[in-house]
């Protein structure tokens, strides 16, 4: 499989000993292709989130940085070193970046992650995204998979992205981003920056790209076996193609209304009334201009999911707010969304 791909060479034990980079946790698949809807099938993508964990003798401290757009929240990461000298194993392993001098530091030990990964005092996405890169193909060189796969690393700023070819026919793209979990939860800072605008190499967005697939394994353990719920995703995803609608629009609709109809009604013979209802949910919330992100301030999220206490106590936040600001697009999605129906 692609995450038993990844995790074949993504732990790079020899090349990180010694050092002070960031810890790479196992990886987290994410997005339509792992959640079973992908509406592209022949060019699916593989997304996965490597959660990053501060190395020994470091903090990560997350700042928000500023509202952003809607619940697009943005931080910064900041890397502070901590004392070490207090545990009697760290202090045999390594000097303490706090209590030791710089020229001895310089001498006897590997940089910190500061002089590595980071712009001033905070986590650099473009520093990050090229020190994986590199590692990749250093541990790919020797890895056994080497001798069956062809990997291609394609052009990429903030992730890692890679073309796997197999046999020189069977080609697929994995896409690696890198997060930081907001504590214990299932919502991440993540160096994905957004298409739409230019977003600065220390700015990690608030990603609930995780959060949703931990959604959808949930809801696939509740479903019946011939549910539609995927199906129904893929179909809508397929029908948007051209439209000024995204599929987060669609997500967001279908998740809503996944924890309002029982599992009962999304069988396989269900499909078309299901699609009906999705359509007349979106319908609605364009006619009011209000459709409202689903983990904020949501009490129908299943406890499954886990999020930070902020998002569940947080007041619901519109994702059509731009709608109710400007007329003029709001007419022109709601024409939009008359052809949708036709489709």
């Amino acid at each position: 499989t692609v995450k038993d791909l990844v995790g074949a060479f993504i732990f790079f034990r020899d090349l990180l000993s010694n050092s002070f980079f960031p810890v790479l946790e196992p990886a987290i698949g994410a997005g339509s292709a792992f959640e079973g809807w992908s509406p592209h099938e022949e060019d699916r993508i593989y997304q996965l989130l490597v959660p990053l964990k501060p190395p020994c003798g470091h903090a990560f401290r997350p700042e928000l940085s500023d509202a952003g757009v809607g619940p697009a929240r943005n931080f910064r990461i900041r890397v502070e070193p901590v004392c070490t000298c207090t545990d009697e194993q760290l202090a045999e392993k390594m000097l303490c970046f706090l209590h030791h001098l710089e020229e001895e530091l310089r001498r006897n030990q590997e940089p910190s992650l500061l002089d590595t990964l980071c712009t001033g005092s905070y986590l650099d996405v473009l520093k990050t995204a090229r020190w994986f890169q590199q590692l990749v193909k250093a541990a790919w060189a020797h890895s056994p998979l080497s001798s069956q796969c062809r990997l291609t690393l394609l052009p990429s700023h903030r992730s890692c992205r890679l073309q796997v070819t197999k046999d020189n026919t069977k080609r697929f793209i994995i896409e690696i981003i890198f997060g930081v979990r907001q504590g214990f939860s299932d919502v991440f800072l993540s160096s994905q920056g957004r298409a739409d605008i230019f977003t600065r190499s220390t700015m990690w967005p608030e990603s609930y790209a995780v959060a949703e697939a931990e959604f959808f394994r949930d809801v696939a353990r509740r479903a019946p076996h011939n549910s539609c719920h995927l199906k129904c995703l893929q179909v809508c995803a397929r029908i948007l193609v051209g439209t000024a609608f995204s599929t987060s629009t669609l997500k967001t609709v279908v998740m809503h209304l996944l924890t309002v109809l029982p599992m009962s009604r999304w069988r396989t013979r269900d499909l078309l009334p299901r699609l009906q209802d999705i359509m007349r949910y979106l319908r609605r919330c364009m006619e009011d201009k209000r459709l409202e992100h689903f983990f904020f301030g949501n009490g129908n999220v299943p406890d499954e999911v886990v999020l930070p206490i902020a998002l569940r106590t947080a007041e619901p936040v519109n994702l059509f707010q731009r709608l109710a600001q400007d007329p003029d697009a709001h007419t022109e999605a709601l024409r939009e969304l008359m052809e949708l129906q036709d489709r």
